[in-house]
């Protein structure tokens, strides 16, 4: 595996891949768990190469408490990069990407409520995303389902800008309690994690509801949802829903229509 620190030596690594072999990019903000790993063996399994970014974007969060307590570890992501036969792996330093005087950033038009919800947020996740897919130059972009709102802006930034990639959606990875697995999940006391099931629950019980927004509200047994909506994935439709438990906010969906690609 090759560790890159700047954008130099990101480009020198890249430009050693073959021009015949495809590349796969997985973008992270580290902290792996089994859906990073899940994306990394499906990139892993379609492409001949596959970068993976590590960098926990000051762009998209909108709470500075939020970014400085988001969970790092990089010694054990360098640990599990290795082992998961990444090819390159990109960890830089924020103003690498963010250098002074930066001003130049994204703006996809529908944001959805998950939009409305973190103002700014995919102002971030969509300018990082750019300079990442300009960067890597991938074929393929993995992302997991979980993200789904995620996923759209990405998709229409895609269309928008005539970008020559595809993004690939892999379905959501889930503990055996049914958690969506997620970085922000260590934040949960145990009570607080029983209370959050309550979460993949409703939504799962609403597919084939008449009314599936109703039915998810119905049935989150207490908890106060930010929002639930319906996002379309081009390929599918999904529904999906976000909540705060204590002061942990999860995200979650399930697909209520066609199937991802």
């Amino acid at each position: 595996m090759k560790l890159t620190r700047t954008i130099a030596e990101l480009r020198r690594a890249r430009a050693n891949v073959e021009r015949r072999q495809s590349v796969g990019l997985v973008p992270t903000m580290g902290a792996f768990h089994d859906g990073h790993l899940s994306l990394f063996r499906t990139a892993r399994a379609e492409c001949d190469a596959v970068v993976v970014s590590l960098f926990v974007n000051p762009a998209q969060f909108g709470d500075h408490a939020d970014l400085d307590r988001y969970p790092r570890d990089e010694a054990r992501d360098l640990a599990i990069a290795q082992e998961e036969g990444i090819d390159i792996l990109f960890a830089p330093a924020a103003d690498e990407l963010y250098p002074p005087g930066f001003a130049t950033w994204v703006e996809v038009g529908d944001l959805g409520a998950e939009g409305a919800a973190r103002p700014g947020h995919f102002r971030g996740v969509a300018t990082i995303c750019l300079k990442l897919f300009n960067l890597v130059q991938p074929d393929v972009a993995y992302f997991g389902q979980k993200d789904a709102q995620q996923v759209a802006v990405l998709k229409q930034m895609v269309r928008d800008l005539d970008l020559a990639l595809r993004l690939r959606v892999a379905p959501t990875i889930r503990d055996r309690d049914g958690l969506a697995l997620s970085s922000r999940n260590v934040y949960l006391s145990p009570e607080e994690r029983a209370r959050a099931l309550a979460l993949p629950r409703a939504l799962g019980r609403a597919r084939g509801a008449a009314d599936p927004i109703a039915a998810v509200r119905a049935e989150l047994n207490g908890l106060a949802p930010d929002y639930v909506e319906i996002v379309d994935l081009e390929s599918a439709k999904v529904l999906a829903a976000a909540a705060r438990i204590g002061a942990t906010r999860l995200i979650d969906n399930v697909i209520i229509e066609g199937e991802l690609r």
